[in-house]
């Protein structure tokens, strides 16, 4: 069983065998006969590509006349498509030429639009010179471009002249504020006909915040026409011909703008000769001026500038500045001619004034005046402003010192104000409406330091200086008691105006305190002196030698010894010193109402107590003998009543009240 089973196990192996064999060999013989289809395959395009090639070499020939024959057909399309162009351009410009020929007058849009086409068609010519006859198109073109130009440069001016009309005094004054307007209907005039104009510090405090509406110059419409124009000729590089266009045209008529408001040249002589009182007034018309110059006419004029020659910045200013310089240097030369002219102290306000408007317009002349074309108009108008505050900072200085040496021999006969104290103290408190400019000039002047110190420092060197003065005129009275009542009344003056005035604030409560007392003891001095020796009539020394009764004896003396002869003498003596007294003392003058009645009631305090107590004692000796009345003329009341006259500064001739 185990034999037979082997045996066919055996044959099993090699049946597979065989298959194997069987199998190797078929796929051999397949191999085999896929080459040689291969070969056969590789043998027939071999012969493919011989014969492809032996074609393509009897094709070469045929290729190269298609192209040749494609070339010359685009090259024939390219000339004929730049045929088709030159023939366009010079169809363009025939059709300029007419245009230009016809000159700008009936279509100035049309006459522009021409300009732009024969550039461009000069362009095109100077970019194809192959053309050959680009050369003498390109002449032809560029001579008539000039011709253009030049027909382009009269329209402009013509136009612009037809439109540049100067600028009515009426409507400037419509496009100031209404505080700013003159006080009567727009362009009141004084008799000369020129423009009359108030001028007020309240006013310029509050230009600088007002609204200033510029008139219009040349009609909106217009300008864009001259835009237009303008930018023509810029292009042509006709730059310096349009400035002197513009300059003819524009320059004449803001000059005559300014002329008819009232601004006139004038010389550092024409001042020096002028009254001041008239100077004064063109000083005020003059601030105005310089406003309505700045704020309207002048911003006007740069609207118009920025409008026409938009995008030519360069050249904007340039003609802004040719425009304008002609004006501008007859406003400053009268600022310059009074910066310059001899210094005095009423000139101070007006320079303040004058120095106030130029630091106003700083800002606008800065915004306005830009550019290198306008640097000299602008260091021209600092310059001014630079002036003007060194003039007023040394006529400050003189005035402190004028105050302190001022030698006015001429003392007021009643002892009241002097003139120089009213005028210093008016002086001060007008300075102090200036207290920010005043400031501003203590800044650029001095090294540093609080300004309103300063302010203060000077405003004290002033009052000392005054108080100097004053004490040496006080000298020129005679009259000790008149004396003192002349400073009463002059250190009062300072006192009051000082407390009801800005000024307080500066010199300080302290210095309000000090003076009130120097006052009181001049009052004291006063009252001491010239009452002396009346109130001696009136004192019982000299008459008795002890108290006793004042009943009067048979021997005509009263109990206390006193004689009715002593008593009397000593009555005569008080009416004729009172008498002298109220004569004297009722020409002399106590200004103030308070002050008068003050003084009068202190020396009533005096007077009227003593002079009861002497009727009472020693009156019955006189009025028992003869004559009473003679001896005793005035009761108390008469000499109060009398007393009311005092110091209300009668004359010699003027009755008694």
């Amino acid at each position: 069983m185990s034999i037979s089973r082997n045996s066919g196990g055996v044959g099993g192996v090699v049946g597979g065998v065989d298959m194997l064999s069987e199998r190797a060999r078929m796929m051999r013989d397949s191999l085999q006969k896929s080459q040689s289809i291969t070969d056969n395959v590789v043998n027939i395009l071999g012969s493919f590509d011989h014969r492809l090639s032996a074609l393509e070499t009897a094709m070469r020939p045929t290729q190269i006349r298609t192209h040749a024959i494609r070339t010359a057909h685009g090259n024939i399309d390219k000339a004929l498509k730049a045929a088709e162009v030159i023939l366009s351009q010079f169809d363009i410009s025939r059709q300029a030429e007419i245009k230009i020929l016809k000159g700008p007058q009936e279509d100035l849009e049309s006459y522009l639009q021409a300009i732009d086409q024969l550039r461009d068609n000069i362009r095109f010519f100077s970019n194809n010179k192959s053309f050959k006859s680009s050369d003498g198109v390109l002449n032809h073109a560029n001579s008539l471009l000039t011709k253009a130009i030049s027909k382009l440069e009269e329209e402009f001016k013509q136009l612009l002249l037809s439109y540049s009309k100067p600028i009515e005094p009426d409507r400037l004054f419509e496009c100031l504020p209404n505080s700013m307007r003159p006080p009567s209907s727009p362009g009141h005039q004084d008799s000369s006909g020129k423009s009359h104009l108030s001028n007020s510090n309240a006013e310029q405090n509050g230009a600088e915040n007002a609204v200033f509406t510029p008139p219009t110059l040349i009609p909106p419409r217009i300008l864009p026409l001259l835009h237009d124009l303008a930018q023509q000729m810029v292009q042509a590089g006709h730059q310096q011909q349009f400035v002197k266009i513009y300059r003819d045209t524009r320059s004449p008529v803001l000059e005559e703008s300014l002329r008819n408001l009232g601004v006139e040249k004038l010389s550092k002589d024409d001042v020096q000769k002028m009254q001041w009182e008239v100077l004064e007034a063109k000083i005020g018309n003059w601030i105005h001026f310089m406003r309505i110059a700045v704020k309207l006419l002048f911003a006007g004029e740069r609207k118009v500038c920025d409008q026409i020659l938009e995008g030519f910045d360069s050249l904007n200013d340039q003609c802004f500045a040719e425009v304008t310089t002609a004006s501008v240097a007859v406003l400053l030369s009268f600022g310059d001619a009074i910066a310059k002219s001899k210094r005095s102290p009423e000139k101070l306000f007006v320079l303040l004034d004058m120095y106030e408007i130029m630091r106003e317009l700083h800002s606008e002349i800065e915004s306005l005046f830009i550019g290198k074309a306008c640097n000299e108009i602008r260091e021209s108008a600092f310059g001014l402003t630079k002036q003007l505050a060194q003039t007023a900072q040394e006529t400050f200085g003189d005035f402190e010192e004028a105050v302190e040496k001022d030698a006015t021999k001429t003392a007021v006969s009643d002892g009241t104000v002097h003139p120089l104290t009213s005028y210093v103290i008016n002086y001060v408190k007008f300075l102090f409406d200036y207290q920010s400019t005043l400031k501003q000039l203590f800044q650029e002047f001095e090294n540093g330091g609080d300004s309103n110190s300063q302010l203060a420092a000077v405003t004290m060197r002033i009052m000392q200086a005054l108080q100097t003065n004053l004490d040496g005129k006080s000298k020129q009275y005679k009259d000790s008691a008149l004396t003192h009542l002349f400073l009463m009344n002059n250190i009062h003056y300072m006192v009051r105006s000082v407390r009801r005035s800005e000024a307080k604030d500066l010199l300080g409560d302290d210095w309000v305190q000090r003076h009130r007392r120097v006052v009181q003891q001049h009052a004291n001095q006063y009252k001491r002196i010239a009452w002396a020796k009346i109130l001696q009539c009136l004192s019982i020394q000299g008459l008795t030698s002890s108290g006793g009764s004042s009943s009067s004896g048979v021997d005509g003396q009263n109990s206390s010894g006193v004689s009715r002869s002593t008593v009397k003498e000593r009555f005569k003596m008080f009416n004729a010193q009172f008498e002298e007294l109220h004569q004297r003392q009722s020409q002399w003058a106590v200004p103030d109402t308070e002050l008068r009645e003050s003084l009068r009631l202190a020396v009533a305090e005096v007077l009227l107590p003593a002079y009861r107590s002497f009727i009472k004692r020693f009156g019955p000796l006189v009025e028992s003998g003869k004559n009473a009345q003679k001896y005793i003329r005035y009761s108390a009341e008469d000499l109060d009543r009398m007393l009311g006259e005092f110091f209300e500064g009668k004359t010699f001739n003027e009755p008694k009240r």
